[in-house]
């Protein structure tokens, strides 16, 4: 909405999309709506649920705040295809920019909650790698040139226990691009879209499987990473000794080294 220069227009695609995510609502609707907005408005981290049953936006009693989450449900579906009209950000050359990323939600005290999984972590206690029970979530979020504050999430999942990151992601992004070209956001002989992933995704593999859709994928590798060429056909050595269980290494940067297989 902040690159809108109308803002008026602007105004309009909020009130369009507040009504989109209302309708989203099935059951205690007007309690979930007004909890959001007392989410939103709210100054500073919420702590308790009661923090938000006193907040202005919510005019209902706090009786109907733990109805509406106990008894509430939101159309996820409907809430993503509301998701994909609106205006995103795209970068300095025009194009759709999404990365995808797992953000864990920690959960160190609750042991009766299910599917939690051990979330790697960073910067806690002693500034430490560890491993603390949570729930991960794979977002895929749309981004922008230069520095904001503001985050358009497109999708969130919860990891199961176990799962394969990199086929769950793909199916994510697979999906995201799809809601992307049926909202018009992307039409044939735009620039491609631009898949952004950290160093935890195994970028190649991503790449084959999302083979055929417009995108082109932007990973960062391990510095120990090493990719070799195809398994050569077994000869026959006099000499003996085990086959080679790879083929050559090839060097980023020097085309020869890849081999026709790879090129």
């Amino acid at each position: 909405m902040l690159q809108q220069g109308d803002r008026q227009e602007a105004f309009a695609t909020l009130s369009r999309f507040r009504g989109d995510f209302c309708d989203c609502l099935n059951g205690r609707g007007d309690a979930l709506f007004e909890l959001t907005d007392a989410l939103l408005c709210t100054d500073g981290p919420v702590k308790t649920l009661v923090d938000l049953a006193l907040a202005p936006e919510h005019r209902r009693g706090h009786g109907a705040l733990y109805g509406g989450l106990n008894k509430g449900r939101v159309d996820v579906a409907r809430l993503q295809w509301a998701i994909a009209g609106l205006p995103l950000p795209k970068a300095a050359d025009g194009r759709f920019v999404l990365a995808a990323d797992v953000s864990p939600w920690l959960r160190p005290d609750a042991a009766t909650c299910p599917d939690r999984s051990f979330c790697h972590t960073y910067g806690r206690g002693e500034a430490k790698h560890q491993m603390i029970p949570g729930w991960p979530y794979s977002v895929v979020a749309a981004l922008e040139t230069g520095r904001t504050s503001w985050t358009a999430a497109l999708d969130a999942i919860r990891l199961q226990p176990g799962a394969d990151l990199a086929a769950v992601t793909t199916a994510q992004v697979r999906e995201v691009i799809a809601r992307l070209i049926a909202a018009g956001q992307w039409h044939e002989g735009d620039p491609k879209i631009l898949v952004v992933l950290d160093s935890g995704y195994d970028a190649p593999r991503i790449a084959h499987l999302l083979d055929g859709l417009p995108v082109e994928i932007l990973g960062r590798l391990c510095s120990d990473r090493v990719m070799r060429r195809a398994t050569p056909p077994r000869v026959y050595d006099p000499k003996g000794g085990r086959p080679p269980k790879h083929g050559g290494e090839f060097v980023f940067g020097q085309p020869d080294t890849w081999g026709k297989e790879q090129a």
